[in-house]
């Protein structure tokens, strides 16, 4: 009789811990199985973000390009037309703040910087306190461009008696203000530092 006690509280002690335990290590197998089933066969290769309920929500080949930002982009005008050089070095501030604030949430923007008037020393080859700074810049942030007004340029070239050359990454419109006012009517967001 001793022999069936001890058979017997050894057989309820199982069913009690497979009541207790089996269902914890079933919903780890579960979740195990879930989070499986949701990566791709090359685990090693991939990086992944979980959230609480350990499912994949983030998928990122390391040796892939991330891919390109989708959607409209981001559309910003800055005018410079003040020959001063902290007003042409907070332009380039905002534009490379906002280029990079974009870069980083994945979504693309597109940046102008229109100079005119007295502003276009920003952008003369012979005058620019800012010419190296825009060189590295266009470098390194495509999405920022610059335009200088050709009627500007014309009247300087008037007024000085010799052609007023641009650096090489400026783009001539034929008026400044028109280009900063069409951009508006356009969507663009506007901004003068």
């Amino acid at each position: 009789m001793i022999r069936i006690g001890r058979l017997a509280t050894a057989t309820i002690a199982g069913l009690v811990m497979a009541l207790v335990i089996a269902p914890t290590a079933q919903a780890k197998m579960d979740d195990q199985a879930s989070a499986q089933s949701n990566k791709p066969s090359q685990v090693s290769k991939r990086q992944y973000k979980y959230n609480r309920q350990n499912q994949a929500i983030e998928h990122r080949d390391p040796a892939t390009k991330p891919a390109e930002p989708a959607g409209k982009p981001h559309r910003l005008i800055l005018q410079v037309n003040s020959n001063d050089p902290a007003t042409m070095n907070l332009a380039l501030n905002n534009a490379t703040n906002v280029t990079q604030y974009y870069r980083d949430l994945g979504e693309r923007v597109e940046i102008e910087v229109v100079a005119f008037g007295p502003g276009l020393h920003m952008l003369r080859d012979d005058t620019s306190p800012v010419k190296a700074r825009i060189e590295v810049l266009a470098l390194s942030n495509p999405e920022i461009s610059f335009k200088a007004c050709g009627n500007t340029q014309d009247n300087m070239r008037k007024s000085e008696n010799k052609d007023i050359n641009l650096i090489s990454q400026a783009t001539i419109v034929k008026s400044g203000v028109i280009r900063v006012m069409e951009r508006q009517e356009q969507g663009w967001s506007y901004v003068k530092p």
